[in-house]
């Protein structure tokens, strides 16, 4: 087994909400401060991602996570991207994946989203994991191997 589908039988092993805060915990360790959505309706905003511990500096980055098998399709995102206002970049996360529909829907956004499917998200998670907290890895737990080339 390859190590990026070892990561991603864990990641589909979370629930929801550790979902939502491997999510967070890949963003904090990409420099941003977080603000993690309360278990109730967000209205499309699991995750506020920022440069300051209050979201009010900019980039800011709107986040929705969805940790479910089947792709979100256009209308998802349609909803999702009508939700941003004014400088908001938004970044949506889904562990199933995204239909054709979904990136042309993305990509004629007039504010910047970008879509992250599970293969990109892995991709992130090694990337990254060194900067994450002991809270992120926890849900993730990896040990870096070296391997003669």
């Amino acid at each position: 087994m390859r190590s990026t589908e070892f990561i991603q039988d864990k990641i589909t092993a979370l629930d929801w909400d550790e979902m939502q805060e491997l999510v967070a915990g890949l963003l904090r360790g990409m420099g941003y401060k977080t603000i993690v959505s309360a278990k109730r309706p967000d209205r499309g905003r699991d995750i506020i991602a920022s440069p300051d511990v209050l979201g009010l500096k900019d980039p800011k980055i709107v986040v929705e996570v969805k940790h479910r098998r089947g792709q979100m399709g256009s209308s998802e995102i349609r909803r999702f991207t009508g939700g941003l206002r004014g400088k908001d970049k938004g970044l949506y996360v889904s562990s199933g994946g995204f239909s054709k529909e979904a990136h042309y829907e993305a990509e004629r956004s007039n504010i910047p989203v970008t879509l992250v499917d599970l293969d990109l998200l892995v991709n992130l998670i090694i990337q990254y994991y060194d900067n994450f907290d002991a809270e992120a890895k926890a849900l993730v737990p990896l040990t870096k191997i070296y391997w003669p080339v």
